[in-house]
């Protein structure tokens, strides 16, 4: 890790963000890829980028990579190695916990969608109420777990929401610095668990 400033105040404030630029993942083929993203979900392939040498590292890896657009101008890209190899999913992270969420307009358009995936062979979970959204679960054939989600709360209930997040997480990181210090003496050995369930209806099933 890099050192860290001591005055951070002389460097120039944190750049504007204006939204995701693409996210990328590996795929096994792309037109394989390239017939689930435009042909089922309808995200144009938007363009494409061949090389044999990674611009990055200057390391020799030949690659196809292809970016397909979304309707605010971002793209979900992918790297074909040419080798008909997918990404292998993470050995210590459940399936569930690694994946990336596109938002659509309304509740219909969620089951719209289901009904359009399901119909090519796709398995669709949901539709799943987080209560501020809706959303359905599914996977891609590279085995990216994908999310579309449909807002149900308004911009000011996300504002309301936002006051209170500093001080929800700041709780939690107390409450896992003690968890660290009780498992180094041999005392925890259970995982953190939050000190808030928002989803009290599951812990009752």
């Amino acid at each position: 890790m890099a050192a860290v400033l001591k005055d951070a105040g002389a460097l120039p404030a944190p750049a504007p963000i204006q939204q995701l630029h693409h996210y990328a993942y590996r795929a096994r083929d792309a037109e394989e890829t390239r017939r689930f993203y435009e042909d089922i979900l309808g995200l144009p392939l938007y363009h494409i980028i061949q090389s044999d040498h990674v611009p990055s590292t200057g390391e020799y890896c030949p690659y196809t990579h292809f970016f397909f657009r979304l309707q605010d101008g971002s793209f979900i890209a992918f790297f074909d190695l040419g080798d008909d190899q997918a990404c292998e999913p993470s050995p210590n992270t459940p399936k569930w916990v690694n994946h990336i969420s596109f938002r659509v307009d309304s509740v219909q358009a969620l089951k719209d969608m289901k009904a359009r995936l399901e119909a090519h062979g796709v398995e669709v979970l949901g539709i799943t109420d987080h209560h501020i959204f809706h959303s359905i679960y599914f996977f891609d054939p590279n085995g990216v777990r994908l999310e579309l989600t449909a807002q149900q709360a308004d911009e000011f209930q996300m504002l309301e929401e936002s006051k209170t997040a500093h001080d929800r997480l700041n709780e939690w990181t107390a409450r896992k610095e003690q968890w660290r210090r009780e498992r180094a003496e041999g005392k925890a050995a259970q995982p953190l668990k939050p000190q808030q369930n928002d989803r009290p209806e599951f812990a009752k099933q």
